[in-house]
């Protein structure tokens, strides 16, 4: 009987100092118990932006240098392919040097559009909002770039399509596109007649968004990508 009294007593005098307590003194206990690396706001916004910025620095560079299309495998740009019927008849009839004078030239106008992505890419970095960020923490491996798409799209093909077109005209992509069909026109009743420019700043758009995409996944998944203090934080955790 004694022991249930004693037991009866502690119960009445828990719920006792329970009640006593205010719902912000409770509060303070249970947010005291979280964990001192978990994330803030800010934590995550500075984060996404330091990831994007090291994606959007690797990428742009890599793109941007001398045969950064065209010795990449994925990202080479080719002959369109309602073309290639077209190049393999011409090198046929002995044209080929013209063809590979055509396509090399539109990786170089790819090359110099590319060195004006970063800007762009910057400023919408810049603009992200809290909102933003947090959905693209919590998305997949490539929210950050499809972030980027969304913002980016219609400024990146502005900012391209002069360049290009300079860039194919400096090269002498279009001289050789003109030859290279022309010549094949000659032979053919299915004249082609396809916008070169429109072609290549496709193209290079959507090399610059699959190799900031890469470096995105690698920041998420690869702990040795992580290379300061706050994308550790954010993508360790």
């Amino acid at each position: 009987m004694k022991n249930s009294f004693i037991l009866f007593a502690f119960l009445f005098a828990s719920i006792i100092s329970v009640q006593a307590q205010s719902p912000l003194d409770i509060l303070k206990k249970v947010t005291s118990g979280k964990r001192k690396d978990s994330l803030s706001t800010g934590d995550v916004v500075s984060g996404l932006k330091e990831a994007l910025n090291t994606g959007i620095g690797k990428g742009t560079d890599k793109l941007s240098a001398t045969d950064g299309f065209f010795k990449d495998a994925v990202l080479k740009i080719l002959m369109p392919a309602e073309a290639q019927k077209v190049e393999k008849t011409l090198r046929g009839i002995g044209l080929g040097k013209q063809v590979d004078d055509a396509v090399l030239s539109m990786n170089r106008a790819a090359e110099d559009a590319a060195k004006n992505a970063a800007p762009i890419f910057l400023n919408a970095v810049k603009q992200m909002s809290i909102g933003d960020a947090w959905g693209i923490l919590k998305g997949g491996d490539s929210a950050a770039t499809q972030y980027l798409r969304q913002k980016t799209t219609t400024s990146l093909e502005q900012a391209f399509r002069p360049v290009i077109e300079k860039s194919l005209e400096k090269t002498g992509a279009t001289k050789y596109w003109n030859t290279v069909f022309t010549s094949y026109n000659k032979f053919s009743f299915n004249k082609i007649n396809p916008d070169l420019s429109s072609y290549v700043t496709e193209k290079a758009m959507s090399g610059i968004f699959y190799e900031v995409a890469l470096q995105e996944a690698q920041i998420r998944k690869d702990p040795l990508a992580r290379t300061s203090d706050i994308l550790k934080k954010v993508f360790g955790n």
